[in-house]
């Protein structure tokens, strides 16, 4: 299972601490390792590489420099879905036809997912999880085509539900999304990401790190985060993941024909 970490404040903070301990945990999670950092919503600064968090020199340097953010997203992989290179590596970014840049960390699989095969072609890497957010993008751009114009806040909102719960069936989708303005999450699978508020932020994380007092997330509903307060709560979706040995028996099958 992959960890995500996300962290939406009101101002710049010292976040180096939190990010430290965040990919301590890649000794379980020893694929690769992602960080976006987001000074220009429009050119989001994304840093990957497919080696162990704990042995990359890059990562080391960026944490001993200290890093301060208003908005950030962290990944490490434990790979499941596609080989162990950068192409599949989180963070994944895709502009809409509006140009807004969306910017994304999966942690789980799709098992039953034919409205992403027409990805398959066109997607950088191997991994569904980039398929995940073409296919968000997609329905992004299917309503603001219908519209005529670009969607607004509550808008995005509602096509992500939408589709988050249409998805969501029979599949481990735990998320986080940035829109260059807004923060997504959600969990299906219950227990695995956590949210902490503290002085005008808020973090997320798969595991409850150190310090305050952290919460499991609203379970099988979309939340949405803006400049560290929430400011939005879809209705549950009830597609809650089961977890089932045989799923992935038969998703190494599948990904071995391809």
């Amino acid at each position: 299972m992959c960890e995500l970490l996300g962290f939406s404040s009101r101002r710049r903070r010292n976040v180096t601490p939190l990010l430290k301990e965040f990919f301590s945990h890649a000794e379980r999670h020893p694929h690769g390792w992602g960080l976006a950092r987001f000074e220009d919503a429009s050119a989001p600064q994304v840093e990957k590489e497919p080696v162990k968090a704990t042995e990359s020199e890059t990562l080391r340097r960026i944490l001993d420099g200290g890093v301060e953010a208003q908005t950030l997203l962290g990944h490490i992989r434990l790979a499941t879905v596609g080989t162990i290179e950068y192409a599949n590596c989180h963070p994944f970014s895709e502009a809409d036809n509006s140009g807004r840049v969306w910017t994304l960390v999966h942690n789980g699989t799709i098992f039953s997912g034919a409205s992403l095969n027409a990805y398959l072609g066109v997607q950088f890497g191997e991994t569904d999880s980039e398929r995940v957010l073409l296919h968000f993008i997609a329905r992004v751009n299917r309503q603001q085509i219908r519209l005529g114009r670009p969607l607004y806040e509550q808008e995005r909102f509602d096509v992500l539900a939408s589709a988050i719960a249409a998805l969501a069936k029979g599949n481990k989708l735990n998320l986080l999304l940035f829109d260059g303005e807004v923060m997504y999450a959600h969990t299906n699978f219950r227990g695995t990401l956590h949210f902490l508020e503290d002085d005008g932020s808020i973090a997320f994380s798969t595991q409850p790190l150190s310090g305050g007092e952290w919460s499991p997330l609203p379970f099988t509903s979309l939340v949405a985060a803006k400049d560290g307060r929430f400011v939005r709560e879809g209705a549950p979706h009830g597609n809650e993941y089961i977890h089932n040995p045989e799923d992935y028996q038969m998703v190494y099958m599948n990904y071995s024909r391809l």
